[in-house]
């Protein structure tokens, strides 16, 4: 009820009357005032006027069960919502949530994160209040080698929702990060569930920095916010909704040839590292070269110094910019 009280509330302009609700929702008017009281110690700010009813004043960053069921409206991804004001890792919720048949597109989001996953086995603690912490679940019909395409599909998705909400040119530093001005914003890990030649699920987990205000000095100089950015509030729920739209439309090109065969031209306009010196770091090998974009397969193209093209698989090296991060 709250989530349906909460989008009638989005979606009107004018007040609205406590009867209209009452009517609409087939409940009673005391139960309205109690969603009413729940909203505003949620963060909402609703004034309410005698004879005219409720209006919502202002929406402001709130996060919560309610205000992501009332703001997503994609067909499938994000439809089905955990979220949790604290959790260890969004990731492993999701994993939980799958193997008790949480259906395809289901999506956990925290506010808090005690131990966020990286990649190579790092672990992080994410603040309250001040990012975007989600991990969706994924159910395709793929082998096993397909899966590590979909970091670079949730890539586009998170630039295009990052350009659509904040007006930033997002990029992407292949694979698997997402830099504004040269600084990384957003992190994303895949990791899949499989049996035999078989993907039991994916679970793509995507963390922003959004509301930081600083980081600490060993990493200043490498990782930014949407905050930092913009220097304005952003609304989470927005994002997350925004970029659910994009997963949507980038994922059923891919799964039309289980490749990136038709996202390769947009993937590369918005890749960070194209036509540029990078230095890859594998190990016992380490080379430097022109990154000249992805294949249809996702992985990387290095021209090498004499010449030479080399594909570099996503997962199995780093790779950094002859000069910084990017």
């Amino acid at each position: 009820m709250k989530t349906e009280v909460l989008r009638m509330l989005k979606e009107t302009d004018d007040y609205l009357s406590g009867q209209e609700i009452c009517e609409r929702l087939n409940v009673s008017r005391t139960a309205v005032w109690k969603v009413i009281k729940q909203l505003e110690a949620e963060g909402y700010e609703i004034e309410a006027v005698r004879n005219r009813g409720y209006r919502l004043r202002f929406l402001g960053d709130v996060l919560s069960q309610a205000e992501l069921e009332s703001s997503i409206d994609s067909e499938w991804a994000g439809k089905n919502i955990l979220y949790f004001d604290e959790t260890d890792s969004t990731n492993t919720e999701i994993k939980k949530a799958a193997e008790k048949d949480a259906p395809h597109g289901t999506l956990a989001v925290a506010d808090y994160q005690s131990m966020g996953k990286g990649r190579r086995g790092r672990s992080w603690a994410a603040p309250h209040g001040v990012g975007i912490w989600m991990s969706l679940l994924l159910r395709p019909e793929l082998p096993p080698t397909c899966a590590s395409m979909l970091t670079l599909v949730a890539a586009l998705a998170v630039a295009d929702g990052i350009r659509e909400v904040c007006d930033l040119e997002a990029k992407i530093k292949w694979p698997n990060d997402i830099v504004v001005n040269g600084k990384k914003v957003c992190g994303i890990l895949t990791e899949m569930s499989t049996e035999l030649e078989c993907i039991n699920y994916i679970v793509t987990g995507i963390g922003i920095n959004v509301a930081n205000h600083e980081f600490p000095e060993e990493i200043r100089d490498v990782a930014t916010s949407l905050y930092l950015e913009t220097g304005k509030e952003v609304r989470r729920s927005q994002l997350i909704a925004a970029i659910m739209r994009a997963y949507e439309g980038y994922y059923d090109k891919f799964m039309e040839n289980q490749n990136l065969k038709s996202l390769m031209d947009v993937y590369n306009s918005r890749l960070a590292n194209c036509g540029t010196q990078v230095r890859v770091l594998s190990p016992g090998n380490e080379y430097t070269g022109m990154a000249l974009g992805i294949d249809e397969m996702g992985e990387l193209l290095v021209r090498t110094e004499d010449g030479k093209v080399c594909k570099v698989i996503s997962g199995e090296v780093s790779v950094r910019g002859i000069y910084g991060y990017v």
